[in-house]
């Protein structure tokens, strides 16, 4: 099949919509597919991806006002000329949002099936920045998404989401960890005693450092004794949670095997974000043999079988993350346990299993327009 990926992000940004659209991108290539990938421009002075298994098409963009590390895409003439010269059998959306609803917009006009991929909450999004806007953000979600000949949810949470707010064609598809990368033996015992010099238990979250990730809800952790809370990542919300997690060490943006590194050094993983759709640090957490605690909302729900490979606890509430953590720590067995568990669960989900079915959901799509074709 020859697919272009249009997509909202794409490395060198790091965040769930560019990992997965890349992962796609090198899952298509080794099975044989032909892909090409149209994605916003990254900021200047920022190198993209050397390692982009496939060609990468840039259209011009701009940063997002208040929120730079984000860039939005200009209207560009080349998108659909991208469509046009690869001659795509199908159109893989990634996360559509602008970008993307003008690549919806060009396969319809070019007769290309769409898989338009839903992968960030909108509608979460509006409530934390604006405080409203939620009615709005899923008028633009089903207008977007009801134009798919598929939309993939990747979790059980977002696909009742979906169909609740009447989304049509919905079906299920997860996301893909890398376990050879994320995996325990990558525990570093030097960097243990850099991060927690008195033998402190390190409890990290992974992510990034924005409003909708509620990452101030580790002040309660911060203040247990004998704990040491590590945080990784970037964005606008770093100053601040620098003042409202006192005595946490920031490590900033970290990635490939030096991320692996970090993960697999911690005692245990805390998420804090209530409006992940997936949330993939928590996959990558188990991957490298750590308890989670999360929230039970959204993609955790199907993640953290709590009591077996975690901890679930309400959304918002800095006093039961607190008190999550502390049981943990007061209990290395059951760390242990947790953590065995956890990385016995995600062992199948490679991103090779689910790069196979995600060409299925391809196929499908194109037998149902042959079919409809021939009716």
């Amino acid at each position: 099949m020859r697919v272009v990926i249009v997509t909202e992000s794409f490395p060198p940004d790091v965040n769930g919509v560019a990992h997965c659209a890349l992962q796609t991108a090198r899952h298509l290539v080794d099975r044989g597919h032909v892909p090409v990938v149209v994605a916003p421009a990254p900021a200047p002075g920022n190198k993209p991806d050397a390692f982009a298994p496939c060609p990468v098409v840039h259209v011009p963009s701009l940063p997002l006002p208040g929120y730079p590390q984000v860039r939005v895409a200009l209207p560009s003439r080349r998108l659909a000329a991208t469509l046009i010269e690869h001659r795509a059998d199908v159109v893989h959306l990634a996360s559509p949002f602008v970008l993307g609803v003008r690549g919806m917009a060009a396969a319809a006009r070019l007769g290309v099936p769409t898989v338009a991929v839903y992968q960030t909450d909108l509608a979460g999004y509006a409530r934390t920045y604006m405080g409203a806007g939620e009615a709005a953000a899923w008028r633009r979600i089903r207008s977007v998404h009801g134009a798919a000949d598929l939309t993939l949810a990747p979790s059980s949470a977002a696909l009742h989401d979906l169909e609740t707010h009447g989304v049509p064609r919905v079906e299920l598809w997860p996301r893909g960890v890398d376990t050879e990368r994320f995996r325990p033996d990558r525990r570093d015992e030097a960097l243990r005693r850099e991060l927690a010099p008195n033998g402190e238990l390190i409890v990290g979250y992974v992510g990034r450092l924005a409003p909708e990730k509620q990452v101030e809800l580790l002040a309660g952790a911060c203040g247990l004794e004998g704990v040491r809370v590590v945080i990784v990542g970037d964005g606008p919300s770093r100053p601040g949670l620098e003042q409202a997690l006192p005595g946490a060490v920031f490590l900033g943006r970290r990635t490939g095997d030096d991320l692996a590194r970090v993960f697999a050094s911690l005692h245990v993983f805390a998420h804090t974000g209530p409006f992940e759709t997936f949330c993939q640090t928590v996959q990558e957490a188990m991957a490298s043999g750590l308890p989670v605690v999360a929230p039970a909302a959204g993609g955790p729900l199907d993640l953290v079988a709590h009591g077996r490979t975690g901890l679930l606890v309400p959304p918002r509430d800095a006093a039961a993350v607190r008190d999550a953590v502390r049981s943990l720590a007061a209990d290395a067995g059951l760390r242990a346990a947790f953590g065995a568990a956890g990385r016995a669960m995600v062992e199948g989900r490679t991103w090779a299993a689910v790069g196979d079915q995600l060409i299925g959901h391809y196929a499908k799509v194109l037998a149902g327009r042959r079919t409809a074709v021939a009716a």
